[in-house]
């Protein structure tokens, strides 16, 4: 299956990494190297990009895509919270632009066999490394109940986590839940007959909420952030596209702090942490896609993109 799409929001990322000529910039999370593929040309003739992802099968894609850039494109595997040791492994100290694009691919979620969607019955995975020895068979057949109804609430954000999670345990304790079919077949039959009526499949929580879980996601996203701050160079930019509340937030705080500085208590009369304010923000409120792309890509329509420049 092709990774080959449009990347999200590609005039909007280009404009907020202010890419030139000559800069060094990072895409910690290259896919299929459409965003990547923007930098190089924004940053001809001699700019340089590092992609870094977790899936193999997007770092083989984004190779045969970027094979035109030569040299002007370093293609690693490993997890955007490591961009620090990336950069240090290849000799760069500072970068000039770092851009993230949160959750997962298109191409995972339509390549079947990777188990991240319910719309194909497929055996439950959802590892975005797949030399990962985790999985979303591991953590949907294991897990105590009180943790799978803590990951379904918080990382789904799903109102009816506690009967989601009784219904698995009851389901694997006559067999393993070994496929998305099954797992999708015991959210519906947990939830009243009304919650599956609505617009949203009501599998759609659980399975962003394992998936989440499987991958760490949001811890690597707060350490992708730290780590990230302290690679820019003073005027280079950070770039974070995110899909859903949980991760805009992450974002939206992070950069607050980050610009703020100092971190003491309000009634202290001098600052005792010494923090310097390191971030300032760009976007106030996050920039959305524009309706044509929503109409051409609908999985756009969440997207949410928000910028920071190092001072």
């Amino acid at each position: 299956m092709s990774f080959f799409h449009e990347p999200v929001m590609g005039r909007e990322v280009l404009a907020s990494l202010g890419c030139k000529p000559g800069g060094i910039y990072v895409d910690g999370t290259v896919g299929g190297g459409g965003h990547a593929q923007a930098i190089l040309e924004e940053t001809a003739p001699d700019g340089l990009l590092i992609g870094i992802d977790r899936d193999s099968d997007a770092l083989f894609a984004s190779e045969r895509r970027l094979q035109p850039f030569g040299r002007r494109k370093i293609l690693v595997k490993g997890n955007f919270a490591d961009i620090g040791k990336v950069l240090t492994n290849l000799n760069i100290k500072k970068v000039d632009g770092i851009l993230l694009d949160l959750g997962v691919s298109s191409h995972q979620l339509d390549a079947g066999d990777r188990g991240f969607s319910f719309s194909v019955d497929a055996p439950l995975d959802m590892r975005m490394d797949q030399d990962s020895s985790f999985s979303a068979h591991d953590l949907v057949n294991l897990s105590p109940e009180i943790e799978l109804r803590k990951i379904i609430r918080e990382y789904g954000e799903e109102p009816m986590a506690g009967r989601i999670a009784r219904a698995i345990l009851t389901r694997r304790a006559a067999a393993p839940i070994r496929t998305t079919g099954e797992l999708a077949d015991v959210v519906c039959r947990a939830v009243p007959a009304a919650y599956r009526q609505r617009k949203i499949h009501p599998a759609t929580r659980t399975f962003q909420a394992i998936r989440i879980a499987v991958n760490d996601e949001l811890s690597n996203l707060r350490d992708a952030i730290h780590s990230g701050i302290d690679v820019l160079d003073r005027g280079g930019r950070f770039s974070i596209i995110s899909f859903h509340s949980l991760e805009d937030r992450i974002v939206k705080e992070a950069f607050r702090t980050a610009e703020k500085g100092c971190i003491c208590p309000s009634d202290l009369p001098v600052c005792n942490c010494h923090r310097e304010s390191e971030l300032k923000v760009l976007t106030r409120r996050p920039v959305y896609p524009g309706t044509d792309e929503i109409d051409a890509n609908p999985r756009a329509r969440s997207a949410r993109l928000r910028t920071a420049e190092r001072r």
